[in-house]
């Protein structure tokens, strides 16, 4: 019951726009601590942050000399009062460049922080920020969930590093799936536990359980949520350990593919050569050079040669009962 009023309230903020979601700084900090080696002289945008309030901004410009940037640029939609968050209501939206410590002390102070101010409202797509997303070498922040489809396509577009956060779900998206399938974006490192988002204080959250008031400020448990990038990490490389063996009765062949269904990513079968489906979560732990990924399950997906011809729909289906989507994968080593 839990889960399906989070969903509700996540379809709710897709359609109204309301996707001021802000990351805590220990689920920034978690992440980017793998990635330590991608950042030397490079230039980090964050272009969906407001600088004032972003945790995002705060650890690139606390670790500006640690991880070797060259240079940190921030942008944010329009907002009126730093202590609100953005309800776009001032005249322009401002972006932020910081080019590290000049005084020694070692904390970004406001003297050594250029602020500009846009012409425009200061949104991902507009032409200001495009131009300065054409200079930058790596975007990390939160993207509005409700627009990641068309965010990603812009950064791809670009040929862009990213390390971005997004629902699983969004595993799913046609799009999405075709870039994971063609090793253009994976999934980062740190995808397990709660990660709490803080909200406008009138946000309305009806699962008491996915909400919690700290300090004055509340905050949103999503679930579900995940980081995605195209930045190399230790673990696509790492091998899912396979410990199972076929058998018909515990893998039944799928109704409409020539496929096993498989429940769980753990009980993959070791000495399996054939096609396989496994639930989404296979991809927290896709290594690309261990198993193949082929298709998707899903209503209107074709997988030629995997799926039967004249069967219903492109679900899976086992005994007549429709599963949830499975993700086909096969194999590579066997």
């Amino acid at each position: 019951m839990a889960i399906k009023s989070s969903n509700k309230t996540l379809r709710k903020a897709s359609k109204s726009k309301n996707d001021e979601f802000f990351t805590q700084r220990t689920d920034i900090e978690k992440e980017l601590r793998h990635y330590k080696e991608h950042f030397r002289d490079k230039v980090v945008f964050c272009n969906c942050d407001d600088p004032r309030v972003s945790n995002f901004f705060y650890y690139f410009s606390y670790n500006f000399e640690s991880l070797g940037l060259k240079k940190l640029i921030t942008t944010c939609y329009k907002s009126q009062d730093m202590e609100l968050f953005s309800e776009n209501k001032s005249e322009k939206a401002i972006y932020l460049e910081y080019f590290g410590d000049k005084n020694g002390n070692k904390i970004p102070d406001i003297e050594e922080i250029g602020i500009i101010h846009l012409q425009g409202d200061g949104d991902f797509r507009s032409p200001e920020s495009i131009e300065l997303l054409k200079e930058v070498d790596i975007v990390v922040t939160n993207p509005p969930f409700s627009l990641f489809r068309e965010y990603v396509a812009q950064l791809i577009d670009f040929n862009k590093q990213f390390l971005i956060l997004g629902s699983q779900n969004a595993i799913t998206y046609k799009e999405i799936f075709e870039l994971i399938k063609k090793d253009k974006i994976w999934l980062g490192m740190d995808n397990g536990g709660t990660k709490w988002f803080e909200v406008p204080y009138e946000y309305d959250i009806t699962t008491e359980s996915r909400k919690k008031i700290e300090d004055g400020k509340k905050f949103f448990s999503m679930g579900n949520i995940m980081w995605f990038t195209n930045l190399d990490n230790r673990k696509r490389h790492e091998d899912i350990i396979l410990y199972k063996k076929y058998s018909q009765a515990e893998f039944p062949n799928y109704d409409n593919y020539n496929a096993i269904n498989v429940n769980k990513v753990a009980d993959i079968p070791l000495d399996y050569s054939g096609f396989m489906g496994v639930p989404i979560t296979f991809i927290d732990k896709y290594n690309p050079e261990q198993f193949e990924l082929l298709g998707i399950m899903n209503t209107g997906e074709v997988n030629k040669g995997i799926r039967y011809e004249n069967t219903p729909h492109g679900r899976p289906i086992v005994n007549g009962v429709e599963l949830y989507l499975r993700i086909i994968i096969k194999n590579k080593r066997l």
